[in-house]
């Protein structure tokens, strides 16, 4: 017989999503259990750019000043194609984290023996006679919840039980790394871009010594056989690089890399139009992250919209629960209604803000791995007309935890 729990709220996944769910929800007075995969923290992804409307998230969650000591701040974007060179100065505060000093702040501000690792689900039932879900773990445990929430990703297993559709695939895929620069690296403080047919290459420093760069490119065949593989990421981006010409100092850059720190994954996102007509809840059962509304990484709010996905949940769930950010002695008894009623506000209120995210993700996705100059034409259109101020999601503000 399966070893069996019960827990009131359930999150699965540990990543960023996950902990900052746990940790705005703990600042509620809320209790919850992480179920992680991982046997330890995991940070995927070498780093990631924070907007103004991150950081305001971040300050709620009580780690903005903590984080701001471990990233300066960066006061242009500085783009360079065929086309010539233009610079949008930041008006709002814009940074680039180590995705590992994110991840341990947000784990830092929970209780002890909040995040279980090692506990992979795989799958999510109804309870036959309370309607309660049951999260089945790879082990063999069984656990009842009152809630679950599922922050599991682009291959979520929450949202597959939602009868959410699998992402689908750009045909472009993304390489990212560190380069350590010991004597200081030099660069101004802003986010550098350089464009050549369909590959674009970043570049933005986390402090005066750390780089963080990306590549983003078409997917091909190969890269399914290297992208386990540190050094082969590496020589192969370098060799690419070399015959389209790029700049010998970003080559370098490339070449002078910390191998543990590079990825190579292929770029998906969930359809605005699936954004739109989807079912991100039922009974007690919701989604956040990557796993309710993954996007291309191309306005740069992958991130921090899960992280105002965070604040949300736990303030619509505290408003039902009569959470007053005081702690409790005991987990109170979740009526299935009033989650659903929690459930239903968080929807409704962040449906909109991910609609108009993954919409222009989409658009600049499609615009990117376009080959047709006329097809580039008629999408860049679109954007202007649709988004007619391309940073203007950077200034949304999600309100208070």
């Amino acid at each position: 017989m399966s070893p069996s729990e019960e827990k009131p709220i359930i999150i699965v996944g540990g990543g960023i999503c996950g902990l900052a769910t746990a940790l705005a929800l703990h600042r509620k007075g809320i209790s919850s259990t992480v179920v992680e995969r991982s046997e330890s923290l995991r940070a995927a992804g070498a780093a990631i750019g924070i907007f103004a409307n991150g950081w305001r998230v971040l300050d709620e969650l009580g780690v903005g000043q903590e984080l701001r000591s471990k990233a300066i701040p960066l006061q242009a974007v500085r783009d360079e194609s065929s086309r010539g060179e233009s610079v949008s100065f930041m008006k709002e505060e814009f940074r680039c984290l180590k995705r590992s000093d994110l991840i341990n702040a947000l784990a830092n501000g929970l209780p002890p023996d909040t995040v279980r690792f090692g506990c992979q689900t795989l799958a999510i039932n109804l309870d036959l006679q309370t309607a309660q879900p049951i999260v089945h773990l790879h082990d063999g445990t069984l656990i009842k919840a009152e809630v679950v929430i599922g922050c599991d990703g682009i291959n979520s297993v929450v949202a597959d039980w939602l009868g959410l559709k699998a992402a689908k695939q750009f045909s472009l895929c993304a390489l990212r790394g560190f380069t350590n620069y010991p004597n200081g690296h030099g660069f101004n403080n802003e986010f550098f871009r350089i464009r050549k047919n369909n590959t674009t290459l970043g570049r933005i420093p986390i402090d005066d010594k750390l780089v963080h760069w990306f590549i983003g490119r078409l997917w091909t065949p190969q890269d399914s056989k290297i992208s386990k593989e540190g050094k082969l990421i590496r020589d192969s981006t370098i060799e690419s690089l070399i015959k389209e010409d790029f700049p010998a100092d970003m080559i370098e850059m490339i070449r002078n890399s910390d191998l543990e720190s590079l990825t190579l994954q292929r770029l998906r996102y969930r359809a605005p139009w699936e954004i739109l007509l989807g079912n991100f809840w039922k009974g007690t059962v919701t989604v956040a992250g990557d796993a309710m509304h993954v996007m291309g990484p191309f306005i740069g709010q992958g991130g921090s919209a899960g992280l105002e996905d965070a604040v949300v949940l736990a303030r619509c769930l505290a408003k039902e629960m009569g959470g007053n950010g005081s702690k409790r002695e005991q987990q109170v008894l979740i009526q299935a209604k009033r989650v659903g009623e929690a459930f239903d506000q968080y929807v409704k209120e962040r449906k909109l803000r991910i609609l108009r995210l993954s919409t222009q993700s989409y658009l600049t996705g499609l615009l990117v791995q376009a080959s047709l100059p006329v097809m580039k034409f008629m999408i860049l259109m679109l954007l202007l007309i649709v988004f007619p101020n391309l940073f203007g999601h950077t200034r949304y503000d999600c309100g208070r935890l």
